[in-house]
């Protein structure tokens, strides 16, 4: 490739001109076919600009740089420069250059599927794009509207958006910057059966991506097109398709295009029941997902592993990632709340912004009428200016009952998004994290912990499909929420088959030990009856492990984007051997328990003797039961 200083030497203009011209060389050509190079080239560009002083080129090679490093999935990169180039444009009022930058920003967290942030970036670009009658720039909005409309699952308006910012690259004469519109056009049609549109707009992306030789453009349009041929059951063509979809993905290092295809090509051979074969490509998707933090193309592969390895009879294999997907579908809905937290606190935010607003204009209006009053005292322009003043009270008066309406639906949103985070923290821990924004980990001196386990759990489910297996794991634990909130202890988390919760945290009591105790011998209750409920209907049910264990430990929050409340210390582990050495039907507790409350009238123990605890050596351990 001909070197980037012989180019700049070779263009025989001014040096904004010089720039204006190797943006486009870099821009038109490497910047598809080979994108390393083209931030090489793009670094060159901000290189020469800086020290010829062209700040609009800067601008625009920073752009550049941003705008390739997204395309390779470097996001801090990709930011790194946007902030630098936002800034430069601000500073010499570059209004093109600072919509081109907030656009693409926006496309950074609509890639991420942070939508409320995304938006805000849009709606900032577009006023400008607005304001500068750039319809280019109004039509990439409309394009990035679509989508966000298709992930919402509204068809019309996201067709309508596609086909406005169609249209606008029609008027433009710049058909070659339909192609990613076309390519969501026919995702959209895809997702409505409708495979013959979908086809018709998947080949047209796929005949702009080659003439510009865009090889992520060609990977998605080609991926499409054999995701259509799958639908249709022509494994054949869907086959080449994916597979040619993927070789280009992997070249330029696409990890997130690479996943998505791994899992289709892998659907396809379970379809045509190539289980081997499918479990090969669901195990590249699964690494791939992971290595990005892709919890859908997670959750998806686990589920396709799940049906490969049951469809072979490997069952201990299938449970395994089975168990993984619902632990990480238990994550997938923990986000979504959080991401409905932050799109209620959005709103609130508008609404606010729209309420100072109000104020503005009302302060305006209320000092120009004083200077009409004030310059003009003829008694026809006075009637004229206290109509006016009675329709503005008319006016405000409309604008108070709607903001007081608005206000109402802000405390009724606002309650439900307490009521979500409550469902994710204990109430005291979700009250510190609101005021200061974040919540510290304590230490607490004595804390019981409580784990049970389903026995039989591995060899039901393979007796048993994934739906019966969860609808009854799923009554019982509804059942251990309850008993739990009657009690007074905390639910920490499921795992699996198994339940743990905790007595003395985050508000340490006297009484947390009695509690746990309590709570543990009627959770045995309540599956003693159910066994014997069940046994009346020939439905089955589990039998239950139950183990406590009274210690020191350590609780916080885990993560900062998806928020858990966890516990670590060796009396979790202690607590897990009394459940795992226990025996069915029983509360199994340790002697350091036992200490706390051996003096309760209410109970009855019976020592165990020394029990060989893995990992532990022998620990004397307790039933304990109600008198």
């Amino acid at each position: 490739m001909e070197s980037l200083y012989t180019i700049w030497e070779d263009v025989n203009e001014p040096d904004s001109t010089r720039a204006l011209a190797l943006y486009d060389y870099i821009y038109e050509g490497p910047f598809y076919s080979a994108p390393d190079s083209a931030l090489v080239m793009a670094n060159q560009l901000y290189a020469f600009t800086k020290e010829t002083k062209y700040d609009k080129g800067t601008v625009d090679a920073l752009n550049l740089k941003g705008y390739i490093s997204f395309r390779t999935g470097n996001y801090s990169d990709a930011f790194a420069s946007y902030k630098e180039g936002l800034s430069l444009s601000e500073k010499i009022n570059y209004k093109l250059g600072t919509a081109d930058i907030l656009l693409r920003t926006g496309f950074i967290y609509h890639d991420n599927e942070d939508v409320v942030n995304a938006l805000k970036y849009y709606q900032k670009s577009l006023k400008i794009y607005q304001e500068i009658d750039d319809l280019d720039g109004i039509g990439s909005i409309y394009n990035e509207f679509g989508s966000i409309y298709s992930v919402k699952g509204d068809f019309e308006k996201a067709l309508e958006y596609y086909l406005k910012s169609i249209a606008i690259n029609m008027e433009l004469d710049d058909e070659m910057a339909n192609s990613a519109q076309y390519i969501n056009t026919g995702n959209l049609y895809l997702n409505k059966d409708d495979y013959e549109k979908a086809l018709e707009y998947f080949h047209k992306g796929l005949a702009i991506e080659k003439e510009r030789n865009d090889k992520l453009g060609r990977a998605s349009a080609l991926s499409g097109i054999g995701s259509v041929h799958l639908e249709q059951k022509n494994y054949t063509e869907a086959l080449n398709y994916l597979e040619s979809s993927l070789e280009i993905s992997e070249s330029v290092n696409d990890v997130q295009g690479s996943t998505s295809i791994l899992i289709s090509i892998a659907d396809l051979h379970l379809d045509l029941g190539n289980n081997k074969k499918a479990i090969e490509y669901c195990k590249k998707s699964l690494a791939l997902a992971k290595t990005v933090g892709d919890l859908g193309g997670q959750e998806y592969s686990c589920e396709c592993l799940y049906e490969a390895f049951r469809a072979i009879g490997n069952i201990n294999q299938a449970l395994a990632y089975h168990e993984e997907m619902i632990l990480i579908s238990d994550s997938i809905q923990t986000e979504e709340t959080a991401i409905k937290l932050q799109q209620i606190e959005f709103s609130k935010q508008v609404l606010e912004d729209s309420l100072v607003q109000v104020e503005k204009d009302m302060e305006i209006q209320m000092r120009h009428q004083a200077e009409v009053q004030k310059k003009d005292k003829n008694r026809n322009l006075a009637i004229g200016i206290g109509l006016i003043f009675f329709l503005l009270a008319v006016g405000f008066y409309i604008r108070w009952r709607f903001v007081k309406k608005s206000r109402a639906i802000l405390e009724k949103e606002k309650n439900r998004s307490e009521n979500l985070l409550l469902n994710i923290l204990p109430a005291e821990i979700a009250e510190e994290l609101k005021e200061k924004g974040e919540a510290s980990a304590r230490d607490f001196e004595l804390v019981s912990i409580l784990f049970t386990d389903f026995k039989g759990f591995t060899e039901k489910s393979a007796e048993l499909s994934a739906a019966e297996l969860i609808e009854e794991i799923n009554d019982c634990f509804k059942a251990f929420d309850l008993i739990c909130e009657k009690h007074g202890i905390e639910k920490i988390k499921t795992i699996g088959d198994a339940y743990m919760a905790a007595g003395g945290l985050p508000v340490p009591s006297e009484n947390s030990v009695l509690n746990t105790i309590l709570a543990a011998l009627e959770m045995q209750s309540y599956i003693t009856r159910r066994i014997l409920e069940k046994e009346n209907t020939d439905d089955f049910t589990f039998e239950m492990r139950l183990g406590v264990h009274t210690g020191p430990v350590v609780a916080g929050i885990v993560g900062v984007k998806k928020f858990q409340y966890d516990i670590w210390g060796d009396t979790v582990n202690i607590a897990s051997r009394m459940e795992s050495s226990g025996a069915v039907g029983k509360v199994n507790i340790s002697q350091e328990t036992y200490e706390l409350i051996k003096d309760n009238p209410t109970l009855k123990f019976t020592y165990r003797g020394k029990i060989n605890a893995k990992g532990k050596g022998e620990i004397d351990m307790w039933f304990v039961e109600k008198i």
